[in-house]
């Protein structure tokens, strides 16, 4: 494709523009600012301004209750999100879950689930990764085993994505452990208030809480919550880890940290001078600046193919966005300076920052969050599929190695 816009998607970029400026509340954007994990309350209040013009889940058909947009248009949309500093939804429901439902799942799950995600009402957890099974989710042991009009699950599930804010979560279970590994796992939706789930946070290097760990003791769950047949978990995980790994390449995301960064150099000086003006700073900027583009244009390819949900696609993406995010946050804690070295974290689940930081901090506002997102970013190679697995995939399926 032409990676150039149209004049219709430069006309559509300015509608989405002239609305966020209109209806993004001032605070929500200054949290979203310093690039924090977002928080429950502020997903949920933008999720709804947007579901009033129909433009709450912008990846979904039309059918599904999304706006029905093209690729191009769902890019340009989630780029004017970032550069508004806008919370996003809750991404595992909107973009992973929520797919899989209405692709494998039956009409009733469609009408039960869907509604409630699209208006920012119900938030979910990813049940996938376990003790011993990570990127070889294969070897997860976390049971199911059937009795009369329930499963009965046993087992834990760990590095769980915003499961502190979650209600429901989409999990992987052994319902059959005499067949193949990958023919014997289910997807199932359970709502985690019900009995014998325990949840614990896992308080992680930028002292922030974004993943949790589960235990299931004995927990039944109601046959209805069996997504497609049994068996077909793989099938329902191979789709959604590929949706998970094409947007891991964020490319809307790192293009508003280069912005950031900029920002940063501009305010921080070098020899008497703002770091901006440094050739060698200027060197690694660029660099940074190109690769983004390149990786930019490679997933509006990407999007506007025939297989663009391929494996080998979603793998090439992943591990150069992924990487990408990495070298913009660990440059700006660099153009930091002395400041780069503290972490100004978010405290816990419920913190919040005030017109006035009033946290006592001596980061200026400019480097608030820069230490703590460096270290965050540490995870990007990993989760979705750690990257060495992801060129794995690729010496397999595209070099034929």
């Amino acid at each position: 494709m032409d990676p150039a816009y149209s004049e219709e998607d430069k006309a559509f970029r300015a509608e989405i523009r002239e609305f966020v400026e209109a209806s993004l509340p001032a605070d929500l954007a200054r949290r979203g600012r310093h690039d924090f994990h977002p928080h429950r309350e502020d997903q949920a209040a933008w999720t709804r301004i947007l579901a009033e013009r129909g433009w709450s889940m912008p990846h979904w058909p039309a059918a599904h209750g999304g706006p029905g947009w093209s690729a191009v248009q769902r890019f340009i949309f989630e780029d004017e999100m970032r550069r508004a500093y806008a919370p996003t939804a809750d991404r595992i429901g909107a973009e992973l879950v929520a797919p899989v439902i209405y692709t494998f799942g039956s009409e009733e799950q469609r009408q039960t689930y869907l509604p409630a995600i699209r208006l920012g009402e119900t938030f979910w957890a990813q049940g996938f990764s376990e003790p011993g099974a990570g990127s070889d989710l294969s070897s997860l042991r976390t049971r199911a085993v059937r009795d009369g009009d329930h499963y009965i699950v046993n087992g834990q599930k760990t590095w769980t994505t915003e499961g502190h804010h979650a209600d429901m979560m989409f999990m992987l279970v052994r319902s059959n452990p005499d067949v193949k590994p990958q023919a014997g796992i289910s997807s199932l939706v359970v709502d985690l208030k019900t009995p014998g789930i325990t949840r614990r946070p896992i308080w992680t290097l930028d002292e922030g809480l974004t993943v949790n760990e589960f235990f299931f003791d004995d927990v039944r769950v109601p046959v209805e919550n069996l997504i497609g047949e049994e068996g077909q978990g793989w099938t329902h995980a191979k789709f959604l880890l590929g949706n998970e790994r094409t947007n891991s390449a964020e490319v809307p995301h790192t293009r508003r940290d280069i912005a950031q960064l900029r920002e940063i150099a501009r305010i921080e000086t070098k020899n008497g001078r703002p770091l901006i003006e440094d050739p060698v700073f200027r060197a690694k900027l660029a660099r940074i600046e190109v690769d983004t583009k390149s990786l930019e244009y490679a997933v509006l390819r990407a999007l506007t193919s025939d297989n663009h949900g391929s494996a080998s696609v979603a793998s090439l993406v992943k591990v150069r966005g992924s990487e990408l995010r990495q070298r913009v946050a660990d440059l700006a804690a660099e153009a930091l300076g002395d400041y780069g070295m503290a972490v100004s974290t978010d405290g816990n689940a419920e913190h919040r920052l005030s017109d006035k930081d009033e946290s006592g901090s001596p980061i200026p506002e400019h480097g608030i969050g820069v230490a703590a997102k460096a270290m965050f970013r540490r995870a990007t190679t990993i989760y979705g599929g750690a990257n060495e697995i992801q060129r794995t995939l690729i010496a397999k399926t595209v070099l034929e190695l």
